[in-house]
Order: C-alpha cells, then structure tokens, then sequence
C-alpha cells in the first residue's frame, strides 16, 4: 500500500489548498494519476497500475471541499453546468496536472494526470529517431495516436520543442488545457487555452490562421470542425500536429474519416489523402530496462504516393502491409518495435504478447520469420 502520510481535512486549515497535499503524495511516489472517488480511499496510478493508499474513504463532502477549494468561479459554473470540467493545475510552477472533474451517479469525482513540465528529446523518451525527420518538414497533418494515458501528447510537444529549437517561426498550438509550456527558444509560441484565451474549440480555429502560424498544433482532434481546419491549414503550406484517440495507424484513418456524415466523406478522404504526412502510433509499457518505468512501443506511417494512394481509394485496411514493406523509409510496425524492445531487454516477452496486434505474428517473428510482404499495390 501507498501511504498517504498523515493528510487529513481535520487536521486544521493551511494556507495553500489541501489537494495540494495529495498531489504532492502522488509526486513523492512518482504516480502518474490521482484519482478520488467516494466510497474509495485516494488511489495512485503506478507504472500504470491502481493501488491504494492507506487514506480514509473519500465521501462526497470531502471531494467538493478539495476541489471548490482550487476552482475558479468560471470552473464551478462550468461544472454545475455541463457535469464536468477540464484545466491544468500547477504546484509552485515546477509540478503539473491536467485535471477532470466529473460527476458520476449523482456523486463527484477527480482524475489528476500528472504532466512532466520538463519537456524531454526523443532520445530520452526512447522515441525512434525518424521523428526529427517528419518534425523538419514544413507542410502536412501529423497525427500522434493512441490509447488515453498512452504519451501521445508528450510526444507531439517534444515535435513541437524539437522545432522550437532549430527553426526560425511561429508556433501556434491550441489546448484544452495546456499541459506543457513551452519557452520562446529559436521559435516563438503561443499557446491558447480554450475557456481561458478563447471560448471553445470552433471560435479558436476560426480565427487560427489570422495568427500567421509557420506550425499549428491542434492538441486533440475530436469531431470534423477540427479535422478539417487542420487540413486545410497542412494544404495550404502549413505543418500540423494533433492527437487523437485510436490504436493503431489504420484505425486513426478510419476514425478521422467516421467523424464526417457519409455525404462529406469522399471529400475529406481526397483531403486526408494529400494532407497527411505521418501518422504516429504508440502505446505505453512497463519496462525492465534499469531507471525506465515505462517504454513506447511505436509504429510509424509515413507519406508517400502508395500511401497517399491507398487512402485515396479506400484501401486503408492494407496500410498495415505497406508499413512492414516500407521500413528503409523509416516506417515501422507494432511487431517489429516489440520484437526490437524484448531483444534489446527493454520489455518482458509477456507484457509484448499482451499488446501485439497478433501474437502469434509476433512469435514467428521472434523466431526470424515474417510473412511475405511482396506485391501489395
């Protein structure tokens, strides 16, 4: 068990907020999450399992005082409004939160997401070296995929931090929260937080363009609104990132394409066709490799005209072949990174075959033999 040391509401008032105290809990235990529920004493999330602390069961009463605490007046009304709320929450500047409120059978509860503010290179993310190579172009939509709590927007922020070191433009990200801020280096950036800098997600991208960005990010792409401003911003000249939820580069095709009524879906098919230019896959593991708690496995597609082609037609089911075809050219799969991690002692076999696409697959493959991949287009 995960001792929560001491903290109680009881034990008298403090001149900072008392989740304050909890937060710092899950920091000292290098937690990824805090989560409060009622009924449930606080639980961390470590190396990507829940454990409990040895803290009293939250009760409803004790949840609102935690977080009323921390609110502003707009985020209350937000949450007796819609039944959730979304912001980013710093400890003295130096540690940070992105935060969910919700209500859940009538009773609030917490989620904490712990936010590295050290924004790290891909070296030290044990990211594959192809990424400062699709970071150097200046045109195309670069997706970053996964699961939630899968690292896809520390990877998209090291692209970001990666171009704000080397080129000379403007950065214009829109977030909601912000999680990582990101220092003027050889770039300037300016970020923009929905609730705070704008009102919502439509009214930021209306306006998106009139900041002359060089590179825009748009931090979770989540209907066709959003889709389709960033691809017309990567068509006319522009290198866009945004992050969306899927598992896998193929199904991130297929997903952007159902967010649009089947009327409108032949024109963002011939969109994302000539506007995409890398789709990044990635997944979080635990890891056995001394001082990493958990490891990307990662696949990569990259454009180029057999894939623009295969989207074009409707033949995303055979990205998968095309990836595995085109390796040269710095793409990669999920079986061919796991093999990689298990040799090179960075996961245990058992945690690759719980997230292989195909175990199976995998196994020939840790024995050298993979499928002929001839004759795909």
């Amino acid at each position: 068990m995960v001792t929560e040391q001491s903290i109680d509401a009881r034990a008298g008032s403090s001149r900072e907020p008392e989740l304050n105290k909890l937060l710092r809990v899950a920091i000292k235990n290098l937690a990824s999450d805090l989560h409060l529920k009622v009924g449930q004493p606080p639980k961390l999330r470590i190396r990507g399992q829940l454990k409990d602390t040895t803290g009293e069961p939250m009760t409803q009463q004790r949840i609102e005082h935690l977080i009323l605490d921390i609110l502003t007046e707009a985020q209350k009304e937000t949450l007796v409004k819609t039944g959730t709320v979304d912001f980013a929450y710093s400890i003295e500047d130096r540690e940070r939160f992105r935060m969910n409120i919700f209500r859940q059978r009538g009773l609030t509860s917490l989620a904490a997401r712990r936010v590295n503010t050290e924004i790290l290179t891909f070296d030290k993310l044990n990211l594959p070296p192809v990424l400062a190579k699709i970071a150097d172009t200046n045109q195309g939509l670069v997706l970053a995929v996964g699961p939630t709590g899968c690292g896809k927007t520390t990877t998209m922020v090291s692209m970001l931090d990666y171009i704000n070191k080397t080129r000379s433009c403007h950065i214009v990200t829109v977030e909601d929260p912000i999680e990582y801020l990101i220092r003027d280096k050889k770039a300037i950036v300016s970020q923009t937080e929905i609730g705070i800098d704008v009102e919502d997600f439509e009214q930021a991208l209306k306006y998106l363009m009139r900041h002359d960005p060089d590179v825009v990010c748009i931090a979770e792409m989540r209907d066709s609104k959003s889709i389709t401003a960033g691809m017309r911003a990567a068509e006319t000249g522009h290198l866009v990132f945004g992050t969306m939820h899927s598992s896998s580069a193929t199904h991130a095709v297929q997903r952007l394409l159902d967010l649009f009524p089947p009327n409108e879906r032949d024109l963002a098919r011939q969109t994302l066709s000539a506007a995409i230019k890398a789709i990044i896959s990635q997944i979080l593991m635990p890891s056995i490799k001394e001082g990493v708690d958990r490891i990307p496995a990662v696949e990569i597609l990259l454009a180029n005209p057999s894939t623009r082609k295969l989207i074009y037609e409707g033949r995303e089911s055979e990205l998968p072949t095309l990836i595995r075809s085109c390796k040269e050219e710095g793409m990669q799969d999920f079986t061919d990174t796991l093999v990689e991690l298990i040799q090179n002692g960075s996961i245990e076999p058992k945690e690759a075959y719980k997230h292989a696409p195909n175990i199976d697959e995998l196994k020939m493959a840790l024995k050298g033999i993979r499928a002929d991949i001839t004759g795909i287009l």
